[in-house]
């Protein structure tokens, strides 16, 4: 996936966040390498399933894939709270823990 794939944003959206402060993220451009890595590393499960790869194996490296993902969502979930939330906070906009907890409850899901 490239670069540019990754830094579209959806029909409607501002640039940057949807929150009513600004600020730089510290951890983009590692996110965006481990979005990467994971989409490039789930081809290569396309792949394995393709050409009838051992189930077996093809569960391992699916299961690679996921905790790829899910360690990418924590690094943005970190980089939220130590920058988003302490912003938000900082300048009153409250909203912003609702938001934060329904963030989290979509990821954990």
């Amino acid at each position: 996936m490239t670069e540019d794939k990754l830094n579209r944003k959806p029909a409607g959206q501002e640039e940057g966040h949807s929150h009513r402060h600004t600020h730089g993220h510290q951890h983009t451009k590692a996110v965006i390498n481990r979005l990467s890595r994971a989409g490039g590393h789930l081809e290569s499960v396309i792949r394995m399933v393709e050409t009838g790869r051992d189930c077996g194996e093809v569960l391992i490296q699916l299961s690679a894939v996921i905790a790829a993902l899910n360690n990418a969502g924590k690094v943005i979930l970190k980089d939220h709270i130590e920058h988003c939330i302490v912003d938000a906070i900082e300048s009153g906009d409250d909203e912003v823990i609702d938001n934060l907890n329904r963030a989290i409850d979509t990821f954990i899901k």
